[in-house]
């Protein structure tokens, strides 16, 4: 048996949600744009994709933008942001712990003169909004902070930097809601931000397909040109197949989303008193204000790469940390920013619990993943870990 605890990383599509597609994959397949019938019928069910999403994010439907996923949704918030403010200022405020969709965007952004202010959090993950609104001068324009750490959990006092900066004109909030979604309330109206990024994969939706969120009133430069799509915001025909998935996608995990949590964070915190009592391993990220289904931890004496691939040949799937970094020699910045030195940072592991894990596949974690930590922590999973040590005389 298999059991998937990367839930962070991505999710299965849900069946419902592939019934609710596939007719736009077979006989629906005229382009939204098009005049005539077949276009017409795409057009229909686009707009009602929209205000589905909307709904649920109590917004208007004119207000969400479709993109491609997280990634397209932070660029186009990023840049198109940027670029609509720069007559105005030049500095843009973020957290020293985001997403590489933003980190890398910001990073660029800097070759063309914006200024970016990274600033630090707390030792669990935690932006102070005091520091934010320290940090705000009146060549700000932008601010960007995610809603949660994909990596270690931590939920950020969103609410509270948006009161902050509400009385800063021409300071826009942007917000990377991509981890959150599937855990959090999200009322985007009450929220205070005026651009917001989402993604399907994370709650059982679709790949290649995401959202923005953009306030009414909001200026955005398009970053993507051709034709007149999403309102001139994002060029280029729909993929109505995927928007239909993810707004199908959000109605379920709203819906079910109360006992989800319940259930879930019951699994997570049987799995991390088992996880804790290994010697040597501590909680990373905020003891209480953290996503439910993620558990983030540091194990000292440990290679969190190598016993993510010890509980791989386990027939278990976890991770070190955000899924675009895989393969990166280098340590998280999440953990560095947060005051981890290199080589406990090294002994990160993510164990992410979604929907569908069950509580027969916490029984079998409970038993195998301490036991695992365990023998790398003596030294006797090094061989056992090195899928090149058969090779190796």
């Amino acid at each position: 048996m298999t059991i998937y605890l990367d839930h962070a990383a991505t999710t299965p599509v849900r069946p419902e949600v592939v019934d609710a597609m596939l007719p736009y994959l077979t006989e629906v397949f005229g382009n939204p744009s098009s005049a005539h019938a077949y276009g017409r019928r795409a057009r229909a069910a686009l707009d009602e994709a929209h205000e589905r999403l909307a709904t649920r994010l109590n917004v208007g439907p004119r207000e969400v933008v479709f993109t491609s996923g997280g990634t397209e949704s932070n660029n186009l918030a990023l840049k198109g942001a940027a670029w609509a403010g720069k007559a105005h200022g030049h500095r843009i405020v973020t957290s020293s712990i985001e997403h590489h969709a933003v980190g890398h965007t910001l990073r660029y952004l800097e070759k063309f003169g914006f200024e970016v202010v990274e600033l630090p959090v707390d030792r669990y993950g935690r932006l102070d909004p005091d520091v934010v609104e320290a940090a705000l001068t009146d060549r700000t324009i932008l601010v960007s902070v995610m809603l949660a750490n994909n990596e270690v959990g931590t939920i950020q006092p969103i609410g509270e930097i948006a009161e902050r900066i509400r009385s800063r004109r021409g300071v826009v909030l942007h917000v990377d809601a991509v981890q959150a979604a599937p855990w959090v309330d999200l009322d985007l109206e009450a929220l205070g931000a005026d651009l917001v990024s989402l993604a399907a994969h994370k709650f059982e939706g679709p790949k290649g397909v995401g959202a923005l969120y953009v306030r009414h009133g909001t200026h955005l430069l398009a970053q993507q040109h051709g034709g007149s799509q999403e309102r001139h915001r994002r060029a280029g025909t729909e993929s109505l197949a995927l928007a239909v998935g993810m707004a199908a996608a959000y109605e379920l995990s709203c819906a079910e989303r109360p006992g989800t949590v319940a259930r879930v964070r019951g699994l997570r915190d049987r799995l991390r008193d088992a996880v804790l009592a290994v010697d040597g391993a501590e909680l990373t990220g905020h003891p209480r204000e953290r996503l439910p289904g993620l558990l983030s931890v540091v194990v000292t004496g440990t290679d969190g790469s190598a016993v993510a691939l010890g509980l791989d040949l386990e027939g278990i799937a976890t991770s070190v940390g955000s899924a675009c970094a895989t393969g990166s020699a280098d340590v998280s910045h999440v953990l560095s920013a947060m005051g981890y030195p290199d080589d406990e940072a090294r002994g990160a592991l993510r164990i992410s619990l979604g929907r569908t894990t069950t509580s027969d596949e916490i029984d079998t974690a409970v038993a195998v993943i301490p036991t695992v930590l365990r023998a790398h922590r003596s030294g006797e999973a090094v061989l056992a870990a090195d899928p090149l040590a058969e090779l190796q005389v």
